[in-house]
């Protein structure tokens, strides 16, 4: 059964305007874009951007951590870390035992500049650390914080070392710092020296080994006054108090003796332990009377001989004073007077000094 078309027809009512004709097209034939498309084409364009806007801070973040990585290899990179992480047991230190006297000065300084040059440490992992350089900082922090409960103290501005440094390189890490220092002794480096032969795990079987890795940045000559000095300690460290106080030439020229002078090393040992409790200028007085048996002390002024030809022990008074800057200890002879602490002295103003030298002088004659 088919189905009829039904038609209609449809009269408009007066007035009414058919349908408008389509839009001529303009001028080059494209038709023209409604405001729809302007949005779709102005929301495309803004996601690209977007695209490129992430893309651009996806290269930047991965060039940061890049750097970043880069950086922490190097050390370079810098934490505030709890003193309570740090330890200090894995590297020997070459400062001498005992309290630091002038660890007072670094406190004060500290408290008015903060610290401007951060420590060193290795990380030892479980959110520990090993103290690589930075020994006295990092004391002053400790005192600082149990003097006043401080938490600013508690937290220390830390370089941080990738883990899996090797404990030769820690070592070469914190000489190479301590060569630069104006205080450290021969005899400290050179005790430094024995006491990375002697860990197993240094690799190093005998000192000259250990002079020669340690301190191959210095020259020759310093190594071989460091070689000297870790002989010298050999033979007299059961002895010897304040080993740290021996000048170079001495400690040079007591090395040498001790070695062509048969008999010397023996009563140098026994002149020493009949000492008993001393002073450090006291126990370099014996040393120069053993280093120089023509009667020359170790900076060349005559000392007179006394019968038989042996040298005399000077008359002398020693006293300790201590003072804002740490322990003065002094020691008065005939003609000299001597006040040794660790301080330099040369950093400070002339003027100063002499001032300071002329008011010893007027309280001293009254």
């Amino acid at each position: 059964m088919s189905r009829k078309r039904r038609s209609f027809e449809i009269t408009l009512p007066d007035g009414a305007s058919p349908a408008p004709a389509a839009a001529p097209a303009p001028e080059g034939g494209r038709p023209r874009r409604g405001p729809m498309a302007a949005a779709v084409r102005e929301t495309a364009r803004a996601a690209a951007e977007r695209a490129e806007a992430a893309a651009a801070i996806r290269a930047e973040n991965d060039a940061l951590a890049e750097e970043f990585v880069r950086l922490k290899q190097a050390g370079l990179i810098t934490d505030l870390l709890p003193i309570d992480a740090i330890a200090t047991t894995a590297l020997t230190r070459d400062r001498a035992p005992g309290p630091d006297p002038e660890l007072g000065e670094l406190m004060a300084s500290i408290r008015a500049i903060g610290l401007s040059n951060p420590i060193r440490v290795a990380e030892a992992g479980a959110g520990r650390y090993e103290l690589v350089e930075g020994w006295r900082r990092l004391a002053a922090f400790r005192r600082l914080h149990q003097e006043t409960g401080e938490d600013r103290w508690a937290r220390i501005p830390a370089a941080r070392l990738p883990a899996g440094i090797g404990l030769t390189d820690l070592y070469r890490r914190m000489v190479d710092e301590n060569l630069v220092r104006r205080d450290i002794s021969f005899a400290e480096m050179a005790r430094l020296a024995q006491r990375f032969a002697a860990d197993p795990q240094s690799g190093v079987e005998d000192m000259d080994a250990a002079v020669r890795l340690l301190y191959g940045s210095a020259g020759y000559q310093k190594r071989s006054y460091i070689r000297a000095f870790g002989e010298l300690l050999d033979m007299l460290d059961k002895e010897l108090r304040y080993p740290e106080a021996i000048p170079r030439n001495l400690g040079l020229a007591l090395r040498k003796r001790l070695e062509t002078g048969p008999g010397v090393l023996g009563a140098l040992q026994r002149a020493l332990r009949d000492l008993g409790e001393r002073t450090a200028e006291e126990e370099l007085a014996v040393l120069r009377r053993f280093a120089d048996p023509d009667g020359r002390v170790g900076d060349g002024a005559p000392k007179p001989a006394g019968r038989g030809g042996a040298v005399p022990r000077p008359a002398k008074t020693s006293f300790r004073i201590d003072t804002a800057a740490g322990e003065a200890r002094c020691a008065a002879s005939p003609g000299r007077l001597e006040i040794r602490m660790r301080r330099d002295f040369s950093e400070l103003e002339r003027r100063r000094l002499e001032a300071a030298v002329a008011a010893f002088f007027q309280v001293l004659d009254g």
